[in-house]
């Protein structure tokens, strides 16, 4: 007998974008942002960050949440990124020219994103607790 429990795997959606031309470590950076958050969340932090590579991570997430509704039929707003991840692309290699002769090397790199998302079930709207409601302050007439 094993003592495992069965751990129930949630619906999830999956899209990549390959040989994006921006290097992996400020792609990085970006997907740091949208883990763990609900997709419409992340989309909206992917709209005003500041950073060029928020566009191809926000149509990879975009992607993702239509694979999401029209392969799997989620529903879009019990969605979250449940992963979220760069990896290194092929580098094109390039030459400058320079003084006396020299070339140097000039290196163009890609990367691969990929984002999961997830449906969650949306959380039970609590309920108020019973009992006396806290009485407002009396004032001396």
């Amino acid at each position: 007998m094993s003592n495992e429990t069965a751990v129930e795997e949630l619906p999830r959606a999956i899209a990549r974008a390959r040989y994006v031309r921006a290097t992996p470590m400020k792609v990085r950076r970006v997907v740091e942002l949208i883990k763990g958050r609900s997709a419409d969340e992340a989309l909206n932090v992917l709209r005003y960050a500041p950073q060029s590579a928020s566009e191809p991570v926000a149509k990879v997430l975009a992607s993702a949440m239509a694979n999401a509704e029209n392969n799997l039929d989620l529903d879009p707003e019990t969605l979250w990124v449940s992963a979220a991840y760069v990896d290194e692309g092929p580098t094109l290699k390039r030459f400058r020219p320079r003084a006396q002769g020299r070339a140097y090397r000039i290196r163009k790199r890609t990367s691969h994103i990929t984002v999961e998302v997830e449906s969650r079930p949306k959380p039970e709207p609590k309920k108020a607790a019973k009992g006396r409601k806290p009485s407002a302050k009396r004032s001396a007439s």
